[in-house]
């Protein structure tokens, strides 16, 4: 199983850099034995085994691939040539992958990305059975995103499919997709903390536990919940040769398929009714977004002419409205927010067939994606996924200093370790969106320094000031700071 084609992360069990061919090995790839993926020059390739060189080559003749290519569905994928491969006798052959903007998780994901993301999953499935091949893995770490499309990456994954071969990848797809999507529409408790604590999924058992009887008696409860977690309770501790069992009990490829329609049908049914949340209606009932927006968009849109960014940090995204601005100047945006029911419905609110340099990501600025896996470099955090040009923080930073009792400094302190233009909303002490966070809290239970005076001496120490404008009201502000050097 191959995770990531990402341009920047680190490596794993293998020497991360080559300094004679300037090769760098993904430190997501070494959990597949068949193949290795590594960086050179900004291009992603991919190493295979003979075994490996051999399903590759039957893949690309399919139908599917080619469709799959052409539709952004599957990763661009073609023989490299004169490109060295790594060191290691068992590697045959070198193939370049088209290389996927910013990487992310599914812990990252919201509900409809994660449900998307296992649609694809299960409709390449289906397809490649239909021209005798099969995905040997069934994870959502192997489908990335180029904007609103899911794009499956994992050319490794595809094999021939032989008489009595099973699906070995379905009882990963109930526990890294059908179960966590589960566990948000059926029981309304997100996935995604679940996911990041556990990324090789949910099991049966702990699904089991937490859904109600009425669930777990419907067919797909019974069928994929009910009777894997009886089966993991009666197969504790291993031992059993399932391949062999199933081929011997006549297992084939109708099966497969059945199983596949049938979860097809479970996953497009499934359905998350979250009704508002703290954020998702703020857009609409406040009255100082309406006033203030077309004063932050004259700022914003003139700031990114200046200096058209490649990647553009949209922190506190909400709605997308400020994402959806930057995305006409910018090659790539990263709309990032800890509110899933709105990034969710920001989500749903891009079109497939527009712009596909928006990505929305669940992300707490307070508590950030931190680097998981192996060794804890499997999977880097995002400031190593991705390096902003522009960080849009509007609105934002009352609610990191006075909500979650960051100091200010600390937060600018962060802003400048990104190397980044940033185009800061200074919200002030009296404005009242701050004097209802401090409603419940003691006046020594807020740090001083949450002021324009220490702001600017804060933002002295790193940044350039090239802009500013009070909004409407005169209890916001808005800076375009440049990095000092």
């Amino acid at each position: 199983m191959d995770d990531e084609t990402t341009p920047n992360s680190a490596t794993a069990d293998i020497p991360e850099t080559d300094s004679a061919s300037g090769r760098r090995v993904d430190a997501g790839s070494f959990r597949d034995p068949g193949s290795r993926v590594f960086h050179r020059d900004g291009g992603v390739y991919r190493v295979l085994d003979h075994r490996s060189m051999e399903n590759w080559e039957t893949l690309a003749a399919t139908r599917f691939f080619a469709e799959g290519v052409g539709a952004g569905t599957i990763v661009a994928t073609e023989p490299a040539v004169g490109v060295e491969t790594i060191d290691g006798d068992e590697w045959a052959g070198v193939l370049q992958h088209e290389r996927i903007p910013v990487i992310s998780y599914p812990y990252e994901w919201t509900f409809s990305m994660l449900r998307d993301a296992a649609m694809l999953q299960l409709d390449l499935l289906v397809a490649a059975l239909a021209e005798g091949m099969i995905l040997k893995d069934s994870t959502p770490f192997n489908v990335q995103w180029r904007g609103r499309t899911p794009v499956f990456i994992d050319i490794g994954s595809f094999e021939p499919l032989n008489q009595g071969d099973i699906w070995v990848g379905y009882r990963q797809f109930l526990a890294q997709y059908l179960y966590p999507l589960m566990l948000t529409a059926h029981v309304g408790i997100p996935f995604q903390p679940w996911l990041r604590g556990q990324p090789d999924g949910l099991t049966a058992e702990q699904l089991r536990r937490v859904m109600s009887s009425r669930d777990l008696l419907r067919k797909s409860g019974l069928m994929h919940v009910a009777l894997p977690a009886r089966a993991e309770r009666r197969a504790h501790g291993g031992g059993r040769d399932v391949r062999s069992e199933l081929k011997d009990a006549g297992f084939n490829k109708e099966m497969i398929e059945s199983n596949v329609n049938g979860l097809r049908n479970i996953v497009n049914g499934l359905e998350w009714n979250p009704g508002s949340s703290r954020w998702n209606e703020y857009a609409a009932e406040c009255d100082h977004v309406r006033v203030h927006r077309g004063a932050k968009a004259a700022f914003i849109t003139k700031a990114l002419a200046e200096d058209a960014p490649a990647v553009v940090w949209d922190v506190g995204a909400n709605d997308g409205y400020f994402s959806k601005l930057a995305a006409g100047s910018a090659d790539y945006v990263l709309a990032l927010d800890a509110d899933e029911v709105i990034l969710d419905e920001f989500y749903r609110s891009l079109s497939p067939n527009g712009p596909d340099n928006v990505l929305p990501i669940v992300q707490d600025m307070a508590d950030p994606s931190p680097g998981l896996g192996w060794r804890g470099l499997e999977r880097p955090p995002l400031v190593d996924r991705s390096s902003p040009d522009v960080v849009l923080c509007l609105a934002v930073i009352h609610h990191l200093v006075i909500g979650r009792n960051i100091p200010l400094r600390a937060v600018i302190d962060w802003l400048s370790d990104l190397g980044a233009r940033v185009i800061l909303e200074f919200v002030a002490p009296d404005d009242p969106m701050v004097r209802a966070l401090t409603i419940n809290k003691l006046p020594h239970e807020v740090h001083r320094d949450y002021n324009e005076t220490d702001l600017r001496r804060y933002l002295s120490d790193h940044f350039v000031i090239e802009g500013e404008e009070e909004l409407p009201g005169a209890t916001r502000r808005l800076f375009a700071l440049r990095p000092i050097g």
